[in-house]
């Protein structure tokens, strides 16, 4: 494991020390969790910008934009068609939430 020495400022050094009384565990420890949470958060907000810049891209081609107007009317229609059955069902009298196959 590697050595790293760091300056704090006064309140993170006693907010620091707190952290480790409270937790019971020695100030590496705290300061080691902190900065992988860190780290990871960052890795995380990257991950993130990417796939947000990608879709600004994909977005801005028309055919890409068409597509998925399409693939959301297809969704709408089930849904309108899933809609219509269940309303069939009960106006037959059948609960369409009913568990047939237990």
């Amino acid at each position: 494991m590697a050595n790293i020495s760091v300056r704090l400022p006064p309140e993170i050094e006693r907010n620091l020390e707190e952290e480790a009384r409270l937790t019971k565990r020695n100030r590496s420890d705290v300061v080691r969790e902190a900065v992988g949470e860190y780290l990871t958060q960052r890795q995380r907000q990257r991950a993130i910008n990417e796939y947000a810049e990608e879709m600004r891209r994909a977005y801005s081609d028309p055919e890409y934009a068409e597509e998925m107007r399409r693939i959301q009317q297809d969704f709408d229609e089930v849904d309108d068609s899933l809609a219509r059955i269940e309303a069939e069902e009960r106006a037959a009298g059948i609960d369409p939430d009913e568990k047939w196959w237990e």
